[in-house]
């Protein structure tokens, strides 16, 4: 199927936000856009007043940056300051310039919602996006042509994992609801199919690829993940869930580690020379609400996961059997709304999630803003909340780049 040029509607726009030098401005600049916000009368599902922007970002907290980070490097080369010091120090300043973030580029090419985000590894301008419907979008927004499209095949054709070919970066692997994982290029040709159910009753629900291991592996919606290599080959396919694998990945420094999240309330840890069977887990850790997300720190280290409720944990991957950091956070599941999944920093101790906020949540405030909220990964304390009110809807992809200029990639939910 040959790509094609659509043009821009108004429908579920997708973000892009990164620093500008626009002076930051505060809660209190931002209160007559507030007003302007402002909806009454009846048949209107959503009150905004001059208050409730303040109230909402009321509450940020932004830490002062370090003194010096010169100084601090100095210090770290003269054997004065330890690695981790200077890390922090670092990942302060970073925090502090998230005040700076705004929506620097938006594009609205789908008439479902956005499930799937991946930046190029190579390319820090161009992003790839799936839909609902199977579209898929190569957006390079530093030319002016428009970003190229391949259509899919509409209802039943949801993009559920997304990920560049690590061997050859003009390719990308994908799973869908349509039923299989293939290898595609972005002329639109499909390379090689990976894995394929012949019925609508089975589909794949994640994907994730090493290129160190050149192996493939992806999970289907009745708890079965398949382990390929780059060739196609099925090394195995095991039923490990009781119900669907809704996210798997492979550690980047251990990449023979595997760790699995489902909706039977679990995640599972795999050493992929091992397995044998469903009961060849190295540990399952139980959770109280089915998982949506399962993901390992940069450096390996640490393993984050997202529930469909109201709670985020960070798991030490030395000490898998002591108990998470728990962060409780509102990103409650709904039918229509693409699972919100809690993200790394590609470089800090930062973890990125979108909110969405419940009524029944216990710290929610009336007329709370639908924020992206950055966490220390360490302490799990709230470090910053990004919110422009020309996007106010519900972030549930999330993503940066890794180019030196980060750059936030952001599904949003026209909800």
């Amino acid at each position: 199927m040959a790509p094609r040029k659509r043009p821009e509607t108004r429908k579920t726009p997708e973000v892009v936000v990164c620093p500008k030098s626009k002076r930051s401005r505060s809660p209190r600049e931002l209160e007559p856009e507030a007003k302007k916000l402002c909806v009454k009368g009846p048949g209107s599902s959503r009150r905004f007043d001059s208050g409730c922007l303040w109230a909402g970002l009321a509450s940020l907290r932004v830490p002062p940056p370090c003194r010096s980070i010169v100084r601090a490097l100095h210090h770290h080369k003269l054997g004065k300051a330890a690695w981790p010091s200077l890390q922090q120090c670092l990942q302060q300043s970073f925090v502090h310039s998230l005040a700076s973030y705004r929506i620097f580029h938006k594009a609205s090419p789908f008439d479902r919602r956005a499930t799937s985000l991946a930046w190029h590894p190579t390319h820090p301008n161009t992003l790839a996006v799936g839909s609902k419907g199977g579209d898929i979008m190569l957006w390079n927004f530093g030319i002016k042509d428009k970003p190229t499209f391949i259509e899919g095949i509409g209802a039943g054709g949801s993009i559920t994992g997304l990920k560049f070919n690590p061997l050859n970066t003009n390719q990308f692997f994908t799973s869908s609801m349509e039923g299989t994982t293939r290898l595609q290029d972005f002329e639109g040709n499909t390379l090689q199919v990976f894995t394929s159910y012949s019925t609508y009753d089975f589909w794949f629900c994640s994907l994730d690829v090493s290129a160190k291991s050149r192996v493939v592996v992806t999970g289907d919606n009745v708890g079965h993940v398949i382990l390929l290599n780059m060739d196609g080959r099925e090394l195995w396919n095991l039923r490990m869930h009781k119900k669907k694998v809704t996210h798997v990945a492979l550690n980047p420094c251990c990449d023979w580690l595997l760790a699995t999240a489902s909706v039977d309330q679990t995640v599972k840890i795999w050493d992929l020379r091992q397995v044998k069977g469903k009961s060849s887990f190295l540990h399952s850790l139980p959770h109280r609400h089915p998982v949506n997300a399962a993901h390992f720190s940069p450096d390996g280290a640490q393993l984050l996961t997202t529930d469909q409720k109201s709670e985020i944990r960070v798991y030490s991957a030395s000490q898998w059997d002591c108990p998470p950091s728990l962060i409780p956070h509102p990103h409650r599941h709904f039918q229509h709304l693409t699972p919100i999944k809690a993200a790394w920093h590609p470089r800090y101790n930062l973890i990125v999630v979108g909110r969405y906020p419940d009524p029944n949540f216990k710290s929610c405030t009336p007329y709370e803003l639908r924020t992206i909220d950055v966490f220390d990964g360490s302490s799990g304390k709230l470090m910053h909340q990004l919110y422009d009110p020309e996007s106010s809807g519900i972030i549930s992809v999330i993503t940066f780049s890794f180019g030196a200029r980060r750059k936030l990639g952001c599904g949003n939910e026209s909800h």
